[in-house]
């Protein structure tokens, strides 16, 4: 099991760079989330290159986007590092990141979809991230609790979160590190060396926008890989705009797909959990210790703010 660290939590004042690796942004939609990081949490927003530049579809080219995660990444001034938006792109540049400086100066990394392969890319080196909203999603409809919760793990104070029941949960207790994130990206780290190392950790998974079949797909691979043997729980969350289809169709619900794969084991699992590509897209501390409780009642989930 990894030994991770927690980097420093903020404080008002703290210095904050955001940054685009991956997709193109229209600038105006981040705006109102930088005015939540700075008029609201009181802290100092430096804004990066690939925030109003653009290469087709990505915000800039591979080596711009590199260059500018780097400077945010090595300046020690800069107390967590906020995407402005997920897309694609992160893993065409992840293997020539160099993190020196952010072990010599630790700080929080924020991101959720494309940004799993960053996180998980800290996780290997022994620190925790933020999968969480992004600077354009953190003032979304629906939001407010999911901003709220990156406010409270950034500064320190650890989230508590209560969950509905649902019909295809699987009651128990799990305790563990947190990994996981996109399904799709956590597919296509398998074999690489970003791939999660699941055994012991409760894992989470999300998606959007792929069809039944290759979510079928997806959990076939994760499981012949065996990241389903050894979990101490599953967390399935939100899979938002799926596609089937027609004539015939799949057969089966996305949620019935992820049931199918993993009924067979008898660990904890919650589905319907707020995470993902949605407003209310709770904060979760990948590599830190929380304790999961699914319950015939409904779920708990709470991190604790020490390492693990």
């Amino acid at each position: 099991m990894n030994k991770i660290n927690l980097p420093p939590f903020l404080k008002s004042g703290d210095k904050i760079g955001i940054v685009a690796p991956a997709s193109v942004l229209n600038y105006d939609d981040l705006l109102p989330g930088i005015a939540v990081f700075r008029d609201e949490w009181g802290l100092e927003v430096v804004e990066g290159e690939t925030l109003k530049t653009a290469s087709n579809q990505f915000s800039a080219p591979d080596a711009v986007r590199l260059a500018d995660l780097q400077a945010m990444l090595d300046d020690p001034s800069i107390k967590a590092v906020i995407a402005a938006r997920g897309g694609y792109g992160c893993s065409r540049i992840v293997d020539q990141l160099n993190f020196d400086q952010f072990l010599k100066n630790p700080k929080w990394v924020v991101g959720f979809s494309d940004l799993t392969v960053i996180l998980s890319q800290i996780f290997d080196l022994g620190y925790a991230s933020l999968h969480a909203p992004m600077g354009k999603s953190i003032t979304t409809d629906g939001a407010e609790l999911a901003k709220e919760s990156l406010r409270q793990m950034l500064f320190g104070e650890m989230p508590h979160y209560k969950i509905d029941t649902h019909p295809l949960n699987q009651e128990g207790i799990a305790n563990g590190q947190v990994v996981g994130g996109n399904l799709c990206i956590l597919a296509h780290l398998i074999g690489s060396q970003t791939d999660v190392n699941t055994d012991g950790k409760i894992l989470f998974i999300e998606d959007i926008n792929e069809y039944l079949y290759n979510l079928d797909r997806m959990m076939i691979q994760m499981k012949r890989a065996g990241k389903f043997d050894k979990l101490a729980g599953l967390i399935v969350g939100q899979f938002t705009d799926m596609k089937d289809n027609t004539n015939p169709t799949f057969g089966k619900t996305y949620y019935e797909i992820i049931h199918e794969h993993i009924a067979g084991f008898d660990y904890p699992v919650c589905f319907n959990f707020p995470v993902g590509h949605v407003g209310d897209n709770r904060a979760m501390g990948v590599g830190m210790e929380a304790v999961l409780n699914v319950t015939s009642e409904g779920v708990s989930f709470q991190f604790e703010n020490s390492a693990f």
